[in-house]
């Protein structure tokens, strides 16, 4: 994302006092201007319209990132962490989201209902296999027709990426900064097989920009 674009996004999320706690600044700022994540996602749902819900929202950047791109789509982001979704809200209110809600959500116990698109966003290693296939089982009886699934997740292709990244998020785990610890990393051939047969359309391809890590972006539609 480019850097005043970034910064704007970023202002949002400064602490109300001078001397306040500015982790969540600094990370979106650097996370905005460094990751190809969102000019990805942006790219993949310009011009679909449907409501989106983002399943594992965190602070919620992709509903910033929407309305700082014009996409108006009503959003709803939903996530397991409650302290992420509590700042979120009021990040969302202090930035004047308009028509985006965020709620607590355990994906593991259960799905809320959804017409639209769908956005599943560095997620999926941190459910089991089975987690994983009811997630995408769920989401994919979300697309409305036309709409979009599209995801980023991290696949394992036995090369030093995937072991770069497993590392990665045992540590964002060990710091709390995500919730939970890894536990399965989907190959290619795993997402093709229940998209196609769900009779969906799927680009998957490697998305690593200038990182390190084995990132791919999925994009699938009926």
């Amino acid at each position: 994302m480019a850097p005043d674009a970034a910064k704007r996004i970023a202002r949002a999320f400064l602490p109300e006092r001078a001397l306040g706690n500015r982790h969540d600044y600094y990370y979106t700022l650097a996370k905005l201007r460094t990751d190809p994540l969102y000019p990805g996602v942006l790219d993949a749902l310009r011009g679909d319209g449907a409501p989106l819900m983002d399943l594992g929202c965190g602070l919620g950047l992709l509903a910033h990132a929407l309305r700082q791109d014009g996409q108006s789509m009503p959003y709803i982001g939903v996530d397991v962490d409650a302290p992420k979704i509590e700042r979120a809200r009021r990040i969302g209110a202090k930035a004047g989201l308009h028509d985006a809600r965020f709620e607590v959500v355990d994906l593991a116990r259960g799905y809320p209902p959804h017409a639209g698109s769908v956005a599943i966003l560095d997620v999926l290693q941190f459910l089991s296999r089975d987690e994983q296939a009811s997630l995408l089982d769920a989401a994919i009886a979300m697309l409305a027709p036309g709409a979009t699934l599209v995801m980023r997740a991290a696949l394992d292709d036995g090369s030093a990426r995937i072991r770069r990244t497993r590392a990665a998020d045992r540590f964002a785990a060990l710091v709390r900064w995500m919730p939970a610890q890894p536990k399965h990393y989907p190959a290619v051939e795993e997402l093709r097989a229940r998209f196609d047969a769900a009779g969906l359309s799927a680009r998957i391809e490697p998305f690593y920009g200038n990182t390190p890590f084995n990132n791919w972006l999925v994009v699938a539609r009926r």
